[in-house]
């Protein structure tokens, strides 16, 4: 019973203790909306959750994070040089990556890792999953940006998920 009515108990609680937070009350009414709010997200989004992730290799995808932490403090760097450099020409350009890589999670990962990093938005992936729209900020060589993407992140990830 207790699964069917906390599917995620730790959600949950998180859940309830942030809006305590967020509205800096703990008046009657904030924690029975808050326990309500605690009970009803987790069931109606439990569906949506995938309970395996599918990751094969943790060790390998701790690496792949602080990889990406490395490249986020660069890109930073990168971008805040070509703003302060107003003489500079930027050349902003869309670039279709193939994807070598299948399932949403690890698609999502990718997606999301290039869009973290400063200066490249992920803007769509094919309907069949099979390419990834980017926006670049910048982009000076769009076969050394494909390479670097497909050798830095694409395939870290495809060992991290076994895909």
């Amino acid at each position: 019973m207790r699964k069917l009515l906390l599917p995620t108990p730790g959600h949950s609680l998180l859940l309830f203790v942030v809006w305590l937070l967020l509205n800096k009350s703990v008046s009657p009414g904030h924690i029975l909306l808050g326990a309500l709010l605690a009970i009803l997200i987790p069931l109606l989004t439990n569906r949506l959750r995938n309970p395996h992730p599918g990751i094969r290799r943790p060790v390998k995808a701790l690496l792949y994070l602080f990889r990406v932490l490395g490249d986020i403090l660069v890109a930073n760097l990168q971008v805040a040089r070509l703003i302060i450099r107003p003489h500079m020409a930027l050349r902003p350009s869309f670039v279709e990556v193939p994807l070598d890589i299948s399932g949403d999670l690890p698609i999502t990962v990718l997606a999301s890792t290039i869009t973290l990093t400063p200066g490249t938005v992920s803007a769509d992936v094919s309907d069949d999953r099979s390419r990834l729209l980017l926006h670049v900020l910048h982009l000076e060589d769009e076969e050394e940006l494909i390479s670097t993407i497909k050798t830095r992140y694409e395939k870290p990830l495809k060992e991290i998920f076994a895909c």
